[in-house]
């Protein structure tokens, strides 16, 4: 479930920086409009973009940050817990042992 999850994140984000890069090539394509109209919504637009590249950037950070600290908390939980982390394991084990099994 983990590995689905972080692939789904990665593709969020991987469209999320294309449709950031296509809007800047639009931008560019325009950039000979003429017009005030255009020439405003050319900068409502870059101004948003910046937003959203800043946004993305600390989204990125912060679900690394998040990722890390996960890891380490059950990183410190193992180490302090190690025969109930086997009991675990054992039991999730079982439990999709049992699942497959009625497949």
């Amino acid at each position: 479930m983990t590995d689905a999850l972080q692939h789904s994140k990665d593709k969020l984000m991987d469209d999320l920086h294309q449709g950031i890069a296509d809007a800047e090539e639009l931008l560019k394509l325009t950039a000979n409009q003429a017009g005030e109209s255009a020439a405003q919504l050319r900068e409502r637009v870059r101004i948003r973009m910046g937003k959203a590249k800043a946004e993305l950037i600390h989204l990125q950070q912060a679900t690394v940050e998040k990722a890390k600290a996960a890891g380490h908390a059950t990183d410190v939980y193992v180490h302090e817990n190690p025969w109930k982390s086997v009991g675990i394991a054992a039991g999730i084990g079982v439990v999709v042992g049992l699942l497959i099994s009625r497949r």
